[in-house]
């Protein structure tokens, strides 16, 4: 018998029934990130027992150890799992809000207004601005095309249909201007450029961190929260309403979370792709299609993706750094082509 865990706030507007599979999934999950994070703060051009590590997390490492493992590790390591929770919560929202499995922040546009603003941010800014506000233009980026898409797709309310299809066409003019800045741009700004877009956490620091932990912190419980509210929402608009649900203001919340989570995380680690459309299919095949169970779940997975790709990608290659989104895309992209084989009679 599989017995149901109740979850309640201390407020008591928050309730979700969790199965024991989805506890047990949860803590092996849980468990399999923590392993991942070790082994990834271990492995590199040296090796550092696992003794080492554990002795230079409180303090008592020598000084090289300390520079390694808190210097230039465990940063990187804290914001690949960060980051990849942020874009596996935002896929899944925008997939719920969309009612369509191929909705994610770089399929919809939301990346691509972050990579517009941050190309344009390096290529006219030129070095006379520090690269500081970089992430701050990249989050500002985003959230005006997303603002420009909810405003576009308008029209008595916005259906998910237009959605999605707004989305992408917005996508496309944004990722043809991008690349036009780019051929136009000086080689050196080109190549930041082109760096920062394929998506990497190279070079991260406890600043990084930081900054991304307050909107995971904030916004992954939120989106817990509306679970329900994306449940009904995937009825229909009118059933939903018919349920009592405020359709159109739930779905401007549900996407301003989607947005934040998104851009906050592409500010911080560039446009790595597909995150937030795998995840959020690998956590409905384990727990089905219920989002009170799906979004933890999802945020588990992103952060395995994203901490597995830049693992490989800091080993495999060494002594080069290959950028985590080469990876990403590498899986991703063959997963977009399958969804879109099999739904090709829908």
């Amino acid at each position: 018998m599989n017995r149901l865990f109740s979850i309640r706030s201390w407020a008591g507007r928050f309730a979700q029934l969790l199965p024991q599979k989805t506890m047990l999934l949860l803590a092996v999950l849980l468990l399999c990130t923590v392993g991942g994070m070790v082994v990834s703060v271990q492995l590199g051009s040296k090796l550092i027992p696992l003794s080492d590590v554990v002795r230079t997390l409180f303090g008592y490492g020598t000084p090289e150890q300390m520079l390694v493992v808190g210097t230039l590790r465990l940063p990187r390591v804290l914001l690949a799992v960060l980051v990849g929770a942020a874009l596996s919560v935002s896929g899944a929202i925008l997939q719920g809000v969309a009612r369509n499995p191929l909705a994610s922040p770089d399929v919809i546009g939301v990346t691509g207004g972050a990579a517009f603003a941050a190309v344009a941010f390096i290529t006219y800014t030129a070095g006379a601005v520090s690269v500081r506000w970089l992430p701050l233009a990249a989050f500002c980026g985003a959230a005006l095309v997303s603002l420009l898409i909810y405003f576009l797709a308008w029209k008595k309310g916005v259906t998910s249909t237009r959605l999605i299809l707004v989305g992408i066409g917005v996508a496309a003019v944004t990722s043809a201007l991008t690349m036009l800045m780019i051929v136009l741009s000086p080689i050196t700004a080109a190549s930041k450029a082109y760096i920062w877009m394929t998506g990497s956490i190279y070079g991260a620091s406890w600043e990084n961190v930081y900054a991304m932990l307050p909107w995971a912190i904030v916004f992954i419980p939120l989106a817990l929260l509306y679970a329900r509210i994306l449940d009904v929402q995937e009825l229909g608009d009118e059933l939903a309403t018919g349920l009592g649900a405020r359709v159109q203001l739930h779905r401007c919340i549900l996407l301003f979370i989607s947005v934040a989570l998104a851009g906050a995380a592409v500010a911080v680690a560039g446009a790595v792709g597909f995150i937030g459309l795998i995840g959020p299919h690998i956590a409905r095949k384990l727990v089905g299609p219920s989002y009170g169970r799906a979004i933890p779940v999802a945020a588990l997975i992103g952060s395995l993706l994203l901490l597995t790709a830049d693992t490989v990608a800091r080993l495999a290659f060494q002594p080069l750094d290959v950028p985590a989104g080469v990876f990403t895309a590498g899986v991703g992209a063959p997963f977009f082509l399958y969804l879109l084989y099999r739904s090709r009679n829908r």
